[in-house]
């Protein structure tokens, strides 16, 4: 199959101006740093957080953003970050949850400290950011919640039980947790990417199985992680005020 070639980059529209917009998970070359990036783009005051300290810092320094060096499993430094960037930014209209922790091990042959680790970064530190960005949020009467998922929270992949499991749970959590905040003002949404290209990405994964995820893409190739990023910004913007709880899966992958 031939792949098609991306998309030009889509040029920013304002959807965020004015808006402050924490984000976790965004050091690097991924999906946080591409949505860091287009937060700014589109107007908003953003805060970048990581626990990898100097790909964060440089990330920072690369966008022209504040940065918190943030463990989401760890309440206290979860709690930090909240305080550090209400205090940068004068309040937080919206965060986006996007720290997630994978690994590959088969059902029989993994380890309690495999499963509990994956579950521990990706589920329960999305609902330690969502607890603490809720209470918040709830005092201001408004704000938004972004959540990464994954297809994976959907369909079966051989060796990715804990991080399905995981991901499952986080758009379990965008259910619930959507149906308790809208009626105080807040939203809470989630975006389910198939695969997004990028470096950090391409060192921790076999060109095998990153050939064979990509054939079975609609469009012959993986995602550029802005576009991704278009997604989180929707879900961010006002453009999606009546959506809650919903999870958009941003993926041409074939069912």
């Amino acid at each position: 199959m031939t792949a098609s070639p991306p998309p030009d980059y889509v040029a920013p529209h304002g959807l965020l101006a004015g808006r402050s917009v924490l984000l976790t998970a965004a050091a690097g070359s991924g999906i946080g740093s591409a949505t860091a990036r287009r937060c700014v783009e589109e107007g908003a005051r953003v805060m970048i957080s990581d626990r990898h300290e100097r790909r964060l810092q440089e990330t920072a320094d690369e966008l022209g953003v504040p940065c918190v060096v943030s463990d989401v499993t760890d309440e206290a430094s979860v709690r930090a970050m909240f305080d550090a960037a209400a205090t940068e930014l004068g309040g937080i209209d919206v965060l986006v949850n996007n720290a997630g922790l994978g690994g590959t091990a088969e059902v029989h042959e993994m380890t309690d400290e495999q499963w509990a680790t994956v579950l521990d970064v990706t589920l329960t530190g999305t609902f330690r950011c969502t607890r603490a960005a809720l209470e918040h949020m709830y005092e201001r009467g408004s704000g938004v919640i972004v959540n990464n998922a994954s297809v994976l929270g959907w369909r079966a992949q051989a060796g990715q039980a804990h991080y399905a499991a995981a991901k499952a749970g986080v758009m379990a959590l965008t259910r619930c947790s959507a149906i308790e905040a809208a009626p105080r003002g807040v939203r809470v949404n989630a975006v389910s990417p198939s695969i997004a290209m990028h470096a950090n990405l391409a060192k921790v994964t076999s060109d095998e199985l990153l050939d064979e995820l990509t054939s079975r893409e609609a469009f012959g190739r993986a995602a550029e992680p802005w576009e991704i990023a278009n997604v989180i910004v929707f879900l961010a913007s006002d453009y999606s005020s009546y959506l809650a709880g919903e999870t958009i899966s941003a993926s041409s992958q074939r069912a």
